[in-house]
This record gives C-alpha cells, sequence and structure tokens, in this order.
C-alpha cells in the first residue's frame, strides 16, 4: 500500500496523474524494468522511471514547494525526517506490524524484542511531535511518509500510548488530499476486485 503515499503527495502538490494498475500475480519483464523487486509503486514522468516510494516523494518535492521547502533549513529538516521515516522508524515498524498481522503476538519467538524496538522509535517520536504540527517548518512529503508509516502502527493500536503520535496522524490523514488520496484508491482496488 505504499502507493497511497505516491497518490498523497501527488494530490497536495496538485499535479496531474493517472494510476495504471499491474497484475498481483505474475509480473512481466515490462514491470521488472520499472521496478527490479517487481513490486508498486513507480513513477514515470516524462522519460524518467522511479521505484520506492521514498525515492519517488523526494522527486515529487523536487518539482513542488507544497511537499518540500526551498530554503535550505527547511529542506535539509524534510530531508532528514523523510529518511529517518524509512530507516529508523519503518525499519521498527513494518516488522511488527507484520507480527501484529500474522497474529505472532504475545510469547512468538523475537516478539518482544519487536515491541521494544518500535517503543523505543515511538518514544523518540512522542517527544518530536509533541512540541510540533509537521516535522519540518511545513507539511512537506516527510510528513506524508512518517504518517503513513505511524498509521500502520496505530492500525494495530499500537500508538495507544503515543498521544503526540497518534494527534499526528490525525491531523495528517484528516487533510482533504489524503482523505481523496485514500478515497481513490479504495475505488481503485474496489474496481478491480
Amino acid at each position: 500500500m505504499r502507493d497511497l503515499r505516491v497518490r498523497w503527495a501527488l494530490e497536495e502538490a496538485a499535479l496531474p496523474y493517472r494510476v495504471e494498475s499491474v497484475p498481483f500475480g505474475e509480473r512481466k519483464a515490462e514491470h521488472f524494468s520499472h521496478q527490479p523487486f517487481g513490486q508498486v509503486p513507480w513513477l514515470t514522468d516524462g522519460d524518467i522511471s522511479i521505484f520506492e516510494s521514498g525515492a519517488i516523494l523526494l522527486h515529487l518535492g523536487e518539482r513542488s514547494a507544497a511537499l518540500m521547502p526551498t530554503d535550505p533549513r527547511g529542506r535539509a529538516e524534510t530531508l532528514e525526517w523523510l529518511f529517518a521515516a524509512l530507516n529508523s522508524v519503518e525499519m521498527a515498524s513494518l516488522p511488527w506490524s507484520i507480527f501484529q498481522f500474522s497474529g505472532l503476538t504475545g510469547d512468538a519467538p523475537g516478539w518482544k524484542g519487536l515491541e521494544a524496538f518500535l517503543n523505543s522509535r515511538l518514544q523518540h517520536m512522542e517527544s518530536v511531535l509533541g512540541g510540533r504540527e509537521w516535522l519540518a517548518e511545513t507539511f512537506s512529503i516527510a510528513d506524508i511518509l512518517m504518517a503513513d508509516v505511524l498509521r500502520l502502527v496505530d492500525r494495530f493500536d499500537g500508538l495507544a500510548e503515543y498521544p503526540a503520535c497518534r494527534g499526528y496522524v490525525a491531523r495528517a490523514t484528516a487533510r482533504p488530499c489524503f482523505v481523496k488520496a485514500h478515497a481513490d484508491q479504495m475505488a481503485h482496488f474496489a474496481a478491480a476486485d
């Protein structure tokens, strides 16, 4: 579902786009030519093809001041939080979420370590988000990525003890562009079924 990040960013930037579906099962050589791991999303922008949601968001951020501040300090903050979302928070949240989704919590080997790792990251995010509305000076691609990462944790009630994180996700997902992007994605999935 990382393609929602891209759709959301395109809505925030008011950039025109169209969504194409790919088969869930067998992936053809054309697919691998855009995404070497056979995943989604990838973005085609003119003669440029970019894969990985973080790289796509960075590309879109460079195209729109609505997604990335233009001043050096704001840009640097956006970039560091974009990478923190991917490398510090999602690294902890994704395995935890997979265990949750699979029902492998409680006494499952590795569960307590994953939970402690995620809670360590969430404690740090709680102190950061307790004092600011957005990660950088204004809403940016960093917030799209971080809110989406934390949204998955919240889906499994993992933010119950982190009110600043939960409030941040609520603020981000209440934005009209997220609401539209999410509704459009759900409609796209429903039409494909």
